[in-house]
């Protein structure tokens, strides 16, 4: 299995952009399929992007669509989310989480312990 770290977090204004990255530990890291998921208070933890282990495939929820992009690097073990234009609804704790790669519904067995975001308008 992978473990995985979230970091980059931070408080940022309306418009300003941020990078979130996902340090991942584990020899089967590149057989992995990465998302990215958000949980703002009060709510249920949503979809945000998902790529595949050869980053052949990406996916994004409709909402942040345009405005983040989420990339992998293998030979260092991370995935990022970059996030620009962002707004206040843009608020939540951020997770990182990997599946197998290829399997559809999409699984994923591990997560990581989150990162705070907070955009401020």
């Amino acid at each position: 299995q992978v473990q995985l770290v979230e970091s980059g977090g931070g408080l940022v204004q309306t418009g300003g952009s941020l990078r979130l990255s996902c340090a991942a530990s584990g020899r089967t890291f590149r057989t992995y399929a990465l998302g990215w998921f958000r949980q703002a208070p009060g709510k249920e933890r949503e979809f945000v992007a998902r790529i595949t282990w050869s980053s052949t495939n990406t996916y994004y929820a409709d909402s942040v669509k345009g405005r983040f992009t989420i990339s992998r690097d293998n030979a260092k073990n991370t995935v990022y989310l970059q996030m620009n234009s962002l707004k206040p609804e843009d608020t939540a704790v951020y997770y990182c989480a990997a599946g197998p790669n290829g399997q559809w519904p999409p699984r994923y067995d591990v997560w990581g312990q989150g990162t705070q975001v907070t955009v401020s308008s």
